[in-house]
């Protein structure tokens, strides 16, 4: 779950989507090689991930290796059972389509309230994070674009000033971002800095029902373009996360 420090619509800077908050530096490499492995995806949900694996390849403690885990997991990259250890998270159909379902209740209730409260600053700071957005599309940096296209929606709900609110759509953003890493199908712009830059200009111009018609059929499209197969293929784990 997202956790912002300086509020993204107060400063031109802003949290990427996924925080780390807590990591050591070698925590924090662990923690992002297993990170762009699966936002590039390059590590297919369902992988194990175990301890004695990760000490060997980075040569640190178990220690070391289960903080970057947990941290992981807290984020829902990784999904940790007793017993069974570390593995990809592998979100189901079902579960898919619970969340995105949740996400477009959330999202149509933030919607006017954030409106509401826009000013010329506020419409600014979205339009850089579009901007920002579609930077990382355009070089090639796909986990950079997830992170930020989910950065654009958590400033809409900052925006709306409801914390109850921006709680319940900071944990679907960061699944929602999973979902997409694991499952857009190649070739498709899941979350398209385009229909982003179109909500702004609805939003600058204070039109409530356009806006939620729009952001409904934006998260429409992105589960559209999901593929949902279940293929598994052997891994090289070392190789993977660039350590071979």
């Amino acid at each position: 779950m997202t956790s912002l420090s300086v509020s993204m619509l107060d400063s031109p800077s802003y949290a990427p989507v996924l925080t780390k908050r807590g990591l050591s530096d070698v925590d924090k490499k662990i923690y992002d090689s297993v990170f762009n492995a699966v936002m590039n995806q390059r590590l297919p949900p369902g992988t194990k991930l175990t301890e004695a694996h990760f000490c060997e390849l980075f040569n640190v403690s178990r220690t070391i290796v289960r903080k970057a885990l947990q941290r992981l997991a807290y984020d829902h990259i990784v999904v940790i059972k007793p017993n069974h250890g570390a593995t990809v998270a592998s979100p189901t159909p079902q579960e898919t389509r619970e969340i995105f379902t949740a996400r477009r209740g959330v999202e149509a209730a933030i919607m006017p309230l954030a409106i509401a409260r826009a000013n010329k600053a506020q419409i600014a700071v979205l339009r850089k994070l579009a901007k920002d957005e579609h930077d990382a599309f355009e070089s090639g940096d796909r986990a950079n674009w997830i992170s930020l296209g989910g950065a654009f929606h958590i400033a809409l709900a900052e925006l709306a000033g409801n914390s109850v609110l921006q709680r319940f759509l900071n944990e679907l953003v960061s699944r929602c971002s999973l979902i997409i890493a694991l499952y857009e199908l190649p070739g498709n712009v899941a979350c398209s800095h385009d229909e982003h830059d179109r909500l702004i200009d609805v939003i600058a111009s204070k039109d409530v029902g356009q806006a939620l018609k729009m952001m409904e059929q934006h998260l429409l499209a992105i589960e559209a373009k999901l593929n949902l197969n279940d293929e598994k293929e052997k891994i090289n784990l070392a190789e993977i996360l660039g350590l071979a």
